[in-house]
């Protein structure tokens, strides 16, 4: 998917203040993936910086990389990306949406899979003091799970991510999922990550919060994702593209609130990638926030409904001025930042919609409860 030209972020011309402040602790220690067959016998090929079939791991600056929330929708993605790219990985979820998404990643030697709350600090830290990396996914994702637990919302994505970044160790790298979500509603002008943030939910103020304390460590790296869709091992229909085109095939209708409202997209598969981005261009990314997503999906709500009827002409979209949208979100967003270190999303919402017809139909409504968050 060709990115634009356009120098976007001189489009906008607002400020942001950094923040910055030392948090480090001792150097880390390994942890040995034999113990998911309970083994205790540490051999080449079973510690974190050994071999994999007698190939030796070298070359990487973070070999042993922990995941919190690593189960769930966007986790399911990494994981196995980063498996592929012979990543050590600890995955710390609670698993409060199962484990079947992380069922195709279990045979290999170099998964570990830890039933851990980031609200527990000393197992928390015990974890993370056997990588190198930590990718922070952990949080009560989206506006409706924000609204419906707002207490356990505040305290899993502020003091969560307070505890994540309290236990970095001396030398370890963090990697944070924040959001677009932070900036509310913006509709003159294009958002860089120095546009002032002013989150209009409890999702995005939470986690601008997090990304606060974050960004107070010098080693980490925050990633604002667009809206996320498509779909991934942990499959999600609450997502504003997943939504549509399951409500297109189930239903064959839906109505359409407010569809001027835009929002900018990122595929699953395609913010799974950023990740292991920021661990590998870590040294020019460290202490910077960036935007993560493409120009050519910052799209109008009519427009995803647009692109859900071509693919499926049956449905009927009915789009209403009497109703109201909750999530007032409503902006477009710049990426020019992280496309000028090299990485560009390459599935377009179209792609994603073809995709998920694939597999919609075929999802039953047991299936479909437990892919949605409230």
């Amino acid at each position: 998917m060709p990115h634009p030209s356009e120098d976007c972020a001189s489009l906008n011309s607002h400020n942001r203040n950094g923040v910055s402040s030392d948090v480090v602790q001792d150097d880390n220690e390994g942890f040995n993936p034999a113990v998911l067959n309970g083994s205790k016998k540490e051999t080449k090929d079973s510690t974190m910086n050994g071999a994999r079939n007698g190939i030796p791991v070298v070359g990487k600056r973070f070999p042993r990389v922990l995941v919190t929330g690593g189960a769930g929708y966007l986790g399911t993605s990494v994981v196995p990306l980063l498996l592929q790219k012979d990543y050590e990985v600890l995955v710390y979820d609670q698993m409060l949406w199962g484990v079947s998404g992380l069922l195709p990643c279990v045979g290999n030697r170099r998964l570990k899979i830890v039933n851990g709350n980031i609200l527990d600090v000393r197992h928390l830290r015990e974890c993370m003091a056997k990588c190198d990396a930590v990718i922070h996914l952990a949080a009560i994702v989206g506006y409706p799970a924000c609204e419906k637990d707002p207490e356990l919302a505040r305290e899993v994505n502020e003091q969560g991510t307070k505890n994540v970044v309290g236990c970095l160790r001396r030398g370890q790298a963090l990697i944070y999922a924040s959001t677009g979500s932070c900036y509310g509603a913006i509709p003159d002008g294009m958002c860089t990550e120095d546009t002032p943030i002013c989150p209009l939910t409890l999702y995005g103020s939470s986690k601008a919060e997090g990304e606060k304390a974050v960004m107070k460590a010098p080693s980490a790296v925050s990633l604002r994702l667009a809206t996320v869709f498509g779909i991934s091992p942990r499959l999600r229909l609450d997502l504003l593209v997943n939504d549509l085109t399951h409500k297109a095939i189930t239903e064959k209708q839906f109505d359409l609130y407010q569809g001027e409202f835009r929002r900018t997209f990122l595929h699953v598969k395609d913010a799974a990638r950023a990740f292991v981005f920021a661990l590998e261009n870590y040294e020019e990314m460290k202490g910077t926030v960036f935007n993560v997503g493409d120009e050519r999906m910052n799209m109008s709500k009519s427009e995803v409904a647009e692109c859900i009827e071509k693919s499926v002409p049956e449905c009927n979209i009915t789009k209403s001025d009497s109703g109201e949208d909750k999530d007032k979100r409503n902006y477009e967003v710049c990426y020019q930042k992280i496309r000028e270190l090299g990485f560009e999303a390459t599935i377009s919402v179209e792609e994603g919609i073809e995709e998920l017809l694939k597999i919609l139909p075929f999802v039953t409504p047991e299936e479909a409860l437990k892919a949605r968050n409230v």
